[in-house]
């Protein structure tokens, strides 16, 4: 009985050792800290692209199932750059058109071209919509790139800081 009544607490123990919160490590002094930019984003107005195919990153958003597999010109500036996942680069790009609250202020880019936050670009790409990469990356819309080498979509820097 003895035997038993040890190995409920040992359970016990164990249980509560697994379930208590765990300390966060510390990142290195040289790491930039998480959710902190890099430049600062504060208030953007970038204008919009001319040409037909123009659009905001709000109408983009907006208008995603009329513009589903149609190219468009975008220009914005550059607020998150990650290089190398699933062999294309993804860029997070606002103009300072459309809203936080329903998510139609930021638009995702892929592309093989190198970007920089803070940077002001112009982008060519088709949109796609209810693009579902599996594992728990799906997305509302998306601007992908011309891998074939039929166009360029990152067209031009803008403004380099």
């Amino acid at each position: 009985m003895k035997t038993i009544f040890a190995l409920l607490a040992l359970a016990a123990m164990a249980n509560a050792a697994i379930a208590a919160p765990q300390p966060v490590a510390a990142l290195p002094p040289s790491h930039v800290p998480i959710n902190t930019a890099l430049v600062d984003l504060g208030n953007i107005n970038v204008p919009k692209a001319s040409g037909p195919n123009a659009r905001t990153v709000e109408e983009v958003i907006t208008k995603r199932i009329e513009l589903k597999d149609k190219t468009v010109l975008v220009r914005g500036k550059v607020v998150k750059f990650t290089p190398e996942i699933l062999n294309k680069n993804w860029i997070h790009l606002r103009d300072g058109s459309g809203s936080a609250s329903d998510n139609t202020h930021d638009v995702i880019v892929t592309t093989n071209d190198q970007a920089r936050v803070g940077e002001v670009v112009v982008v060519k790409g088709v949109v796609h919509v209810d693009k579902d990469l599996g594992s728990g990356y799906a997305y509302k819309v998306l601007i992908e790139a011309c891998l074939s080498g039929c166009f360029p979509t990152l067209l031009h820097v803008v403004v380099r800081l």
